[in-house]
């Protein structure tokens, strides 16, 4: 049989026709021989009709070959009439296999339009002045300070998202002093779940703004403590383990950050999971983990566990974080990441998300949009 040229690929009617020819045969004696009409093969041999299955199995055992070989001429033919896919289509893949495009798109932190324009808008959203230049994007570029820490492109997306709608909104200078008044403030509002809308509020009174933004998929991160000027802490947040206990721990986490300074202006502070590692990292992640803990009921905490060990019952414990003022479900948080049981007690473990995305504080996700203009 003829060999397809690589550089044209012609209509499967003329190799049918060469076919022909070479055999001696005509065109009724290959209907004939197929059991159909001069009027059933001509289309095919004028390049008028196309080869279906069927007929592509009638013409191997016609010419005795293996019938995959005139599906292949088909096929071939096929993808060599067809229109070149628009450019975007490889553009809009680049951007996708990196960042969670289409997501962003849906929580409206970009719009939706043609490929180069998402290239600009990206751009935009990252603060840089070229798609070249944002982060992740151009595998064949030199790392930034950011992806030299292994924060992924959703993370990334995420902390930039809580840097812009921390923007929008205004708050007083910061008092270091303030804050630490605050501690006192946040501490008596740790009895009961609701009590945490009015977290927002405190904080904002010494100079700290607080950002809800939800997590995007696939992107594990708690919260994180950026600047926006060295008198412009923000604190950052997920929700993304709906619990009192992790709320209250990560919250006075960031807390810690914001009056050690760390990280500055120059580098946001991200805490990935403080539910899997609470004693990783640097000395500035212990101190924050130590002073979150201590917060949490821990330091009181230690001497009733070594009260009662080995048994903790239920009541003494409900009881413990009365005395002392917290949610039993704070206290329960402790007790578990101590006995690194994250069974123990779980119904005690109330969510608590609904009470701060309705506080009055600006919110990113779960249905609601931040006002932020790119």
């Amino acid at each position: 049989m003829p060999n397809m040229g690589p550089a044209w690929v012609a209509h499967p009617g003329q190799y049918i026709r060469e076919e022909i020819e070479a055999r001696g045969w005509s065109q009724r004696d290959l209907a004939f021989i197929l059991g159909c009409s001069d009027q059933t093969l001509s289309p095919i041999l004028n390049g008028k009709r196309g080869i279906s299955p069927e007929m592509a199995k009638a013409l191997g055992a016609a010419f005795d070959v293996p019938a995959e070989f005139f599906a292949s001429l088909q096929q071939s033919f096929d993808l060599a009439q067809a229109r070149l896919p628009d450019p975007s289509v490889a553009a809009r893949r680049q951007l996708q296999s990196v960042y969670p495009v289409r997501e962003m798109i849906r929580r409206q932190w970009i719009e939706p339009t043609d490929a180069a324009m998402l290239e600009t808008q990206l751009a935009r959203f990252f603060n840089v002045h070229s798609a070249a230049q944002v982060p992740h994007l151009d595998h064949a570029a030199k790392r930034t300070a950011r992806e030299q820490r292994d924060i992924s492109p959703a993370q990334l997306a995420w902390l930039f998202r809580v840097r812009q709608v921390a923007r929008e909104f205004p708050a007083k200078p910061y008092s270091e002093n303030g804050l630490r008044s605050a501690l006192g403030k946040l501490e008596r509002l740790m009895v009961a779940p609701d009590e945490a809308r009015h977290v927002p509020r405190v904080l904002s009174e010494c100079g700290v703004r607080f950002v809800v933004v939800e997590k995007l998929p696939n992107a594990k991160i708690d919260g994180v403590c950026l600047w926006l000027d060295a008198k412009s802490p923000v604190i950052g947040m997920s929700l993304q383990h709906d619990r009192i206990d992790n709320f209250w721990f990560v919250l006075r986490h960031e807390c810690e950050h914001v009056l050690r300074r760390d990280g500055g202006q120059e580098r946001e502070v991200v805490d990935v999971d403080l539910d899997s590692a609470p004693s990783a990292g640097a000395e500035e992640e212990r101190a924050a983990n130590e002073a979150a803990a201590d917060f949490c009921g821990t330091g009181k905490l230690d001497g009733f566990m070594a009260r009662k060990h080995p048994f903790y019952y239920e009541k003494d414990v409900v009881a413990f974080a009365r005395l002392h003022h917290r949610h039993p479900g704070i206290v329960i948080g402790q007790v578990r990441r101590q006995l690194g049981r994250y069974d123990y007690l779980t119904r005690h473990l109330v969510r608590i998300r609904q009470f701060v995305v309705n506080s009055g504080t600006i919110v990113d996700g779960w249905g609601h949009i931040a006002p932020v203009t790119l």
